[in-house]
């Protein structure tokens, strides 16, 4: 990503996210501002293509989008459950979660790049879309700053545990930065905070359709200026978490997710490939 302008993937993201609220019914994951954030315009865009958004890639690329939007709320829920009151958004992009919980106690912190995070505010206020007392913008140039110092700059709690969503994000990442972030949170954070990702296996892991899909993905990401850079095999990434620190890691996948969230569906919304999203807790 260019230092001064948003991320690309993220507007994609969001209109993927978008989409879903017009073209899947019922919807996988309800979300009454996807729509308003991305404004009138691109609304209008998404209603006037619809038929486009019905075609074999898109419809896997917006399941894969609602689903992991889905679950990691879901698995919030758990955690508020037992008792955590942090949540932090890493690579927040267009996410809407700040803006539509109204969870009593809970303080919201949204990590992002400054570019990113300008662009998003100006969206939220042409959308009207007021900013909550509990939400935190903890803007953060990783080139300059660590992401322990920009959330102890936001006022993190280090005392008490914390939900960190890191959605799509980890694909685009070096080696190092991602083993960066979640040393930080298996080895700074209290225990029962808790980290969600999604990752992508390597092309010698998967079929030809599904290499065919990740190179078409590849391609696309790298010619916007942001490329894919790791890809971890399932038994070895949750070898290392454990190795962190990580008391429990359970690994989401394609079977696993669509036997919980498209099983009973009757448009023929499901995932392909090889999705993953990750849970690791300390």
């Amino acid at each position: 990503m260019e230092a001064n302008r948003p991320s690309l993937t993220a507007h994609g993201a969001a209109l993927h996210r978008a989409a879903h609220q017009i073209v899947d019914t019922p919807p996988v994951f309800t979300d009454p501002l996807a729509l308003r954030i991305i404004g009138p315009e691109a609304t209008g865009e998404l209603r006037a293509g619809r038929e486009r958004h019905t075609q074999a890639a898109a419809s896997r690329m917006r399941a894969l989008l609602a689903v992991r939007s889905r679950y990691t709320e879901d698995c919030f829920a758990e955690a508020f459950e037992r008792g955590v009151r942090q949540y932090v958004v890493l690579g927040a992009g267009l996410d809407t979660f700040a803006y539509r919980t109204d969870r009593p106690g809970l303080r919201i912190f949204e990590v992002d790049h400054p570019a990113t995070q300008g662009w998003k505010r100006e969206r939220l206020a042409s959308a009207g879309i007021p900013i909550p007392e509990a939400l935190t913008y903890a803007p953060v140039d990783f080139e300059g700053e660590t992401l322990h110092d920009g959330l102890k700059r936001a006022g993190l709690d280090f005392d008490k545990p914390a939900f960190f969503a890191w959605l799509g994000v980890v694909p685009y990442l070096s080696r190092e930065a991602i083993d960066t972030t979640l040393s930080f949170v298996a080895r700074d954070m209290r225990r029962e905070s808790e980290i969600l990702f999604d990752y992508a296996e390597p092309m010698e892991n998967r079929n030809a359709l599904q290499s065919k899909a990740l190179a078409a993905l590849a391609k696309r990401v790298a010619e916007i200026g942001e490329p894919l850079k790791s890809f971890f095999k399932p038994d070895e990434l949750q070898r290392d978490l454990r190795m962190l620190g990580f008391s429990f890691v359970e690994d989401a996948d394609t079977a696993a997710l669509n036997a919980r969230y498209f099983l009973k569906r009757t448009d023929g919304l499901a995932l392909g490939g090889a999705a993953h999203i990750m849970r690791a807790r300390v």
